[in-house]
C-alpha cells in the first residue's frame, strides 16, 4: 500500500467554488508538494479539470511526474460515455491506471453507459473506480458493480462520504472491501453544537480524529487488497481563506507524517 496525496489534500488551495485563492494550486504545484513530501503517488481528483487542458500541457505534467518518480492517478465526475472516453485518453497520456469518478444514478441507464466504454478501458488496462457517495448506499453500489461484472470496474473507497447515507466507516469498509481498487483516507471529528441541539461532522488531520485508520488498513490487507492510500482533507474554513489554506497545509504535514508511521 503506497501513500499518495491528491487535489483534495489541499482543496482550499486548489480552489473551491466561490472561494477562489489569489494563486490557485495548479497541477505543477501539486507535483511539487508530492515531491517535497517524498511520496510516490499524486491523484488529480475532479480538479484541476484535465479535460480542459491542451495536449501539450498534459504531456508536460506527465514528463514532470516521471522525472520525479511520481505515479499519477486521475479523476472526474460523471459517467457519460463521451466524457469517460476523453478521460481514458487523458489516462493514457498521464500514465494513470485508474479513472476515479462519481455517479449519482445506479440504474439501468447508468449501467448501459459504463458497459459501452468498459471494453475500451479493458483493452487499455485502465480501471474505472466509482467513489461511494451520499447518493446511494454501499450495498446499492456493490450490487451495481456485481451486476456489471467487469474486473475493470470497482470502488474508490472513501471513509467519510457515506455518513450522509447513514453509514459509518466500518459498514463502508466491510461492504466495499471486495470491490476496492482505490482508497481515500479522510479523518473526521463529530462535534456537538454549542447549543447541544445536533452535531457537525468536520475534518481532522489523519490519526487525530475518530477514524480507526490502522483497523481499516489492516482489514484491507487481510482481505488481500493492496491499493494506493490517498490522503484527502475536509479542513474547516477559518477566519479567512488565507488562514484556511495555511491550516490545511499544516494538517497535510501532520497527516502525512502519521500515515508514514503506520504504513511505511
Amino acid at each position: 500500500m503506497k501513500i499518495g496525496v491528491s487535489s483534495y489534500t489541499w482543496p482550499w488551495a486548489v480552489g473551491r467554488e466561490a472561494y477562489p485563492p489569489e494563486k490557485p494550486l495548479d497541477a505543477f504545484g501539486l507535483l511539487e508538494k508530492t515531491k517535497r513530501y517524498g511520496l510516490p503517488v499524486l491523484q488529480f481528483a475532479d480538479t484541476p479539470h484535465l479535460h480542459q487542458m491542451k495536449q501539450g500541457q498534459l504531456e508536460k505534467i506527465s514528463q514532470t511526474a516521471k522525472s520525479n518518480g511520481i505515479t499519477l492517478e486521475i479523476g472526474t465526475r460523471g459517467i457519460e460515455p463521451d466524457h469517460l472516453s476523453t478521460y481514458l485518453a487523458i489516462a493514457k497520456t498521464l500514465g494513470s491506471n485508474i479513472v476515479r469518478t462519481i455517479t449519482k444514478s445506479l440504474d439501468n441507464e447508468a449501467m448501459g453507459r459504463l458497459k459501452s466504454v468498459l471494453p475500451a478501458y479493458e483493452e487499455a488496462g485502465v480501471l474505472i473506480v466509482l467513489e461511494n457517495h451520499d447518493e446511494h448506499s454501499t450495498r446499492e453500489l456493490a450490487s451495481f458493480i456485481e451486476r456489471i461484472g467487469s474486473s475493470f470496474l470497482g470502488v474508490c473507497l472513501d471513509t467519510v462520504n457515506s455518513f450522509a447515507a447513514l453509514e459509518p466507516p466500518e459498514i463502508v469498509v466491510k461492504t466495499l472491501a471486495p470491490y476496492t481498487l482505490n482508497f481515500h483516507v479522510k479523518d473526521f471529528q463529530i462535534v456537538r453544537f454549542g447549543h447541544e441541539l445536533g452535531f457537525s461532522i468536520i475534518g481532522s488531520p489523519a490519526g487525530e480524529g475518530r477514524l480507526d485508520i490502522p483497523w481499516i488498513t489492516g482489514y484491507l490487507k487481510n482481505a488481500g487488497i493492496d491499493t494506493n492510500l490517498i490522503l484527502e482533507q475536509w479542513t474547516p474554513f477559518s477566519d479567512s481563506l488565507d488562514q484556511t489554506i495555511k491550516r490545511e497545509d499544516e494538517w497535510a504535514a501532520r497527516s502525512i507524517r502519521y500515515l508514514k508511521s503506520i504504513i511505511e
